[in-house]
């Protein structure tokens, strides 16, 4: 593995250890040319898939605008960073599990608000009121609505 710092190939692991539920490996390196550490992650290279967007264009999954989408939504509520990796691991997993070639953006919108709902209320509607374009309060409302009404049916 090639230095960050120095451009070197000369660097050694000094500590492995599995994360994200075994699922990945860290390691931390050490270079012997400058001396610095530094980290990589080394994980099974998933299945490439397209996504079909409303508009019919196609393009490849980014992991990270699940993320960013799922970090906005939890944006100033106390949903731990952890939790927010976990999720999207987890959706991750399961569109790479669905051996699609292609998966509409709608397919992968609806199972990122499953799992928001489960993890924070308000995230949920946050998500849910951008995903699904909300135009007035009363759309917003029907929708706190019948989040109030399955989490009464959950009771």
């Amino acid at each position: 593995m090639k230095c960050p710092f120095c451009e070197t190939n000369d660097t050694r692991v000094i500590d492995s250890r599995p994360t994200e539920e075994g699922h990945a490996i860290r390691r931390r390196r050490e270079c012997d040319n400058c001396g610095k550490r530094f980290t990589t992650y080394e994980k099974v290279e998933e299945v490439f898939f397209m996504v079909i967007k409303k508009d019919g264009s196609r393009e490849a999954f980014d992991r990270s605008k699940v993320l960013n989408g799922i970090l906005k939504a939890c944006e100033k509520r106390p949903v731990p960073i952890a939790d927010i990796e976990k999720i999207v691991n987890d959706i991750e997993r399961g569109l790479n599990n669905m051996m699609e070639k292609e998966i509409e953006s709608k397919v992968i919108g609806e199972v990122i608000m499953e799992h928001l709902k489960e993890l924070d209320e308000v995230a949920y509607v946050r998500f849910a009121s951008v995903y699904r374009q909300f135009t007035d309060v009363n759309t917003f409302a029907a929708e706190i609505e019948k989040l109030l009404k399955s989490g009464k049916e959950k009771k």
